[in-house]
């Protein structure tokens, strides 16, 4: 049973980074085109939406492994103990934020796949006007909070997780090599944040 629990949590580190964590700076980069206006941003989803096999690249490269991510993610933070009150050190911070990102991630990505792909499986119609769509969406201060919420928390989880992954795979192994990756994570995170935040921002530019 360990060593099981040792392979899946290796899998669960992995599945992190790549796929997901690679679809995440990719879909980041494609939403930033809402900064030059609904025709450059309709194409670019249009373009995304055409792509040869793209159904079944969504379901094995992106859907299956972001609910492995998150069911098992979620599993492990139910089981995990939590002592920051104790010994509240930084790392004991980073490592209950880790959780508490993800949990509310895996309710995020749900409410987000419904208002943009599921919305669009049962409307055809919304592919050619995405940009009003989301712009409709976002006019909402609240779906606008909650979305912004969503790529800070996507932005932190993802690169306090490469941190970890770092550690985990054995690739910064001494606390040197540890510390640095911790500033470069952080600022990974923090250029994710903002591609994200400005991408959310570019729809009320028009």
């Amino acid at each position: 049973m360990e060593h099981g629990s040792f392979w899946a949590r290796r899998l669960h580190s992995l599945s992190g980074v790549i796929p997901i964590g690679a679809f995440l700076l990719e879909h980041l980069f494609s939403n930033s085109f809402s900064a030059r206006g609904p025709e450059a941003y309709n194409a670019m989803v249009h373009t995304l939406s055409t792509l040869p096999y793209v159904l079944w690249l969504e379901i094995f490269f992106i859907f299956l492994p972001i609910l492995f991510h998150a069911v098992y993610g979620t599993w492990i933070a139910y089981q995990a103990r939590y002592n920051t009150m104790s010994y509240p050190y930084g790392r004991n911070w980073m490592f209950l934020l880790q959780r508490v990102t993800g949990v509310f991630l895996f309710i995020y990505i749900g409410m987000h796949v419904w208002e943009t792909r599921l919305q669009v499986y049962f409307d055809e119609s919304l592919k050619l006007r995405f940009f009003e769509h989301m712009q409709d969406l976002l006019s909402n201060p609240f779906a606008f909070a909650f979305y912004v919420a969503g790529v800070v928390s996507a932005a932190f989880h993802f690169a306090n997780g490469l941190w970890t992954f770092g550690i985990v795979w054995g690739i910064t192994a001494g606390r040197n090599a540890q510390r640095v990756a911790s500033y470069a994570c952080a600022a990974l995170g923090a250029v994710v944040a903002g591609m994200g935040i400005w991408s959310l921002l570019g729809f009320f530019q028009h």
